[in-house]
């Protein structure tokens, strides 16, 4: 199986941590292959010539783009194990409603979404506002969940792979934003606390600290530093 299943990625994508916890959630071995954006391999410009964009999932040698794509497909070829889309039409339909949220909200194409970018990448007013606007999403996410162990109820599934990998930058975030994200949201970290304990999660999220550093390097970038 793992010469049938590649997946092109870049380490701190939280788009690809997604693919990576759905392979894993489903036990399906694949070859994890690290790209270098700055000088993109033609494997991935093959791929994906449209968007020329990590994640690439590539099964059997076809490609499959988009990482909410991505874990739809995973669930569908390998339904034996750890169902991830709920099996009710309306449910599923909100599953798909939340990802999509996400994506909107929290990260767009190669950029980062303005909020989180203010909030890493700015300083004094600007900052501020960023804060406000990021906050006011995770809000916005944490009143979905309630008071729910996962977003669809007891069970692990579509939204919360959605989700999760954002929170390996949460501290970046915190520690560049001078906030706690836990102080305003602590049912969320709760629930990203509980996914964490699952060996998909905790496998295919990179380290918090490693996460800063890029940040670092992206404030340099900014020419915040």
């Amino acid at each position: 199986m793992a010469k049938e299943v590649i997946l092109l990625d870049f380490w701190p994508s939280m788009y690809g941590m997604r693919t990576r916890i759905a392979l894993r959630e489903k036990g399906v071995d694949f070859e994890y292959r690290d790209e270098n954006l700055r000088e993109k391999s033609p494997l991935l410009l093959q791929m994906n010539p449209v968007h020329k964009k990590i994640p690439v999932l590539i099964h059997n040698g076809k490609p499959v783009c988009e990482s909410a794509i991505q874990v739809q497909y995973i669930d569908e070829v390998w339904p034996h194990k750890n169902p991830i889309l709920p099996s009710d039409p309306y449910q599923r339909a909100q599953a798909r409603f939340w990802v999509d949220f996400i994506d909107k909200k929290l990260c767009l194409g190669d950029q980062m979404y303005e909020a989180q970018r203010k909030v890493y990448a700015t300083k004094g007013e600007e900052q501020e506002t960023g804060k406000k606007e990021f906050i006011e999403i995770l809000k916005t996410l944490e009143s979905e969940l309630g008071d729910k162990p996962y977003f669809g109820g007891d069970d692990f599934g579509y939204v919360d792979i959605g989700l999760i990998g954002f929170y390996t930058w949460f501290p970046g975030y915190e520690k560049f934003g001078n906030f706690s994200i836990e102080a305003e949201c602590p049912k969320l970290i709760a629930w990203a606390k509980r996914c964490m304990q699952r060996e998909s999660v905790a496998k295919s999220l990179p380290d918090p600290e490693k996460v800063v550093e890029f940040m670092a390097m992206l404030r340099k970038k900014f020419g915040v530093e």
